[in-house]
């Protein structure tokens, strides 16, 4: 009893500690926001703040959000951030929001964390896997990775994507499998791109279920219909209100047109934008169907390979989202970086820690100051940044391939256990 009060507490102290830094740099440094929300490396064309700000104002004015193509998030988002006091007057309140949605996201965490998931799931256990990390050391790992920090002083609306995916994840670990549709369905209306996670996640609601196995292909099928059927219905209730809400249904190709098509070529952090400016207009619908089918491809591969630690699939995945999607910013990687503590138990499995480690410490800082060089300082071109981001590309890659093989390494020591720490070289 004692010690379940004193994690309350710590984990309470946790939060709020989180909570003043986020309020002290929102309130002691009052130009950091706006700074950081003209950082390409934060907002994207579908999460700028300042464009939710735009849509706003034609919204509250009585006029389509979409017109001029400036606006490219979720109709909702309208409604919610309306319900909030003048942003030029009271921007408290939305600090506020955003300090909130960081903490649910850090508490989902804490959630999955403690479950256990990571290292001992339904169809199999890790040899290692009391080596791991309490809920509230990788709870405070993402609160306090600058990465998620910068996140939420730039107020990117990544946040909310995050948040749902985290709780999706939390509740199909708790067995609540509707829960956790509905929420994956909200991620996907924010961002699409969460869609993509659905068969892991099933997998993961049908292992914490304690259904027959999944060669029984009546109970398999029966419960993968109902969870297709709960995120259709979902994003079904959402698109009519978002119908309701806006008059028309504009918002489907201004919202989600715009990441298919990648109509807005703004630099970000991402491999596609560049690609995309150089790209002949005659082979641009070749090219964007063949990113988004090697974007979608690994789905399939790791969902089969990995089926008996669906959670390790859904990491994997968050972690190629961040590097591979269209709009791709910081936030995505600071949700891949919080998963990945969940998985101590393999770290001493990792090969490239170190590089891993200092690419990204590399890339973070002269990112920004070849963005500088290139569009303030003239001294540059925008191979400068792209350059910078295909390193950037290249450290994320290097932490999702080890991290599959220290994933797989300790699958193989379980089925031989004689090969239990020695050396395999690939020849």
């Amino acid at each position: 009893m004692n010690g379940g009060k004193v994690t309350l507490r710590r984990t309470a102290g946790l939060y709020a500690g989180a909570a003043v830094l986020r309020l002290a740099l929102f309130t002691l440094f009052p130009g950091l926001p706006d700074l950081l929300t003209g950082r390409v490396e934060i907002s994207t064309p579908v999460t700028s703040f300042k464009r939710l700000q735009e849509g706003l104002f034609l919204y509250n004015h009585n006029v389509s959000p979409y017109d001029g193509g400036v606006y490219h998030q979720a109709p909702l988002l309208l409604p919610i951030f309306n319900l909030l006091p003048s942003f030029s007057a009271f921007p408290i309140f939305t600090y506020l929001l955003y300090i909130a949605i960081d903490i649910l996201s850090a508490h989902a965490l804490l959630r999955i964390a403690e479950s256990g998931e990571a290292g001992s799931s339904a169809r199999f256990t890790s040899p290692r896997r009391d080596k791991r990390w309490s809920g509230a050391i990788i709870a405070a790992l993402f609160l306090f990775n600058p990465f998620t920090i910068a996140t939420c002083i730039g107020r990117s609306t990544t946040v909310f994507t995050t948040c749902a995916i985290l709780h999706a994840i939390a509740n199909a670990i708790s067995g609540r499998p509707f829960h956790a549709m509905v929420a994956l369905a909200f991620a996907s209306y924010l961002s699409m791109y969460p869609l993509l996670l659905l068969p892991p996640l099933i997998l993961l609601c049908y292992d914490r279920q304690k259904l027959p196995a999944t060669g029984a292909p009546n109970a398999w099928i029966k419960f993968t219909a109902t969870m297709v059927m709960d995120v259709l219905g979902a994003l079904a209730v959402l698109f009519q209100m978002s119908f309701f809400l806006t008059g028309s249904w504009e918002f489907l190709s201004s919202t989600y047109g715009v990441q298919l098509t990648l109509s807005d070529l703004a630099p970000n952090i991402g491999l596609w934008w560049y690609f995309f400016v150089e790209m002949f207009d005659s082979f641009r619908s070749f090219f964007l169907a063949v990113f988004w089918l090697h974007l979608s491809s690994y789905v399939g591969g790791l969902s089969v390979r990995l089926r008996q630690q669906p959670l390790v699939v859904i990491t994997l995945l968050l972690g190629i989202f961040s590097i591979f999607k269209p709009y791709p910013s910081i936030a995505d990687a600071s949700l891949f970086l919080g998963m990945v503590p969940l998985y101590r138990h393999v770290f001493p499995l990792l090969r490239y820690s170190f590089v891993i480690a200092a690419i990204i410490i590399y890339t973070t800082f002269l990112g920004p100051a070849f963005y500088h060089l290139w569009i303030y300082a003239g001294s540059g071109n925008a191979n400068f940044f792209y350059a910078i981001t295909l390193v950037w590309g290249l450290g994320l890659s290097l932490l999702v391939c080890d991290l599959a093989f220290a994933v797989l390494r300790d699958e193989w020591e379980v089925e031989r256990p004689e090969m239990a720490g020695k050396e395999i070289r690939q020849i």
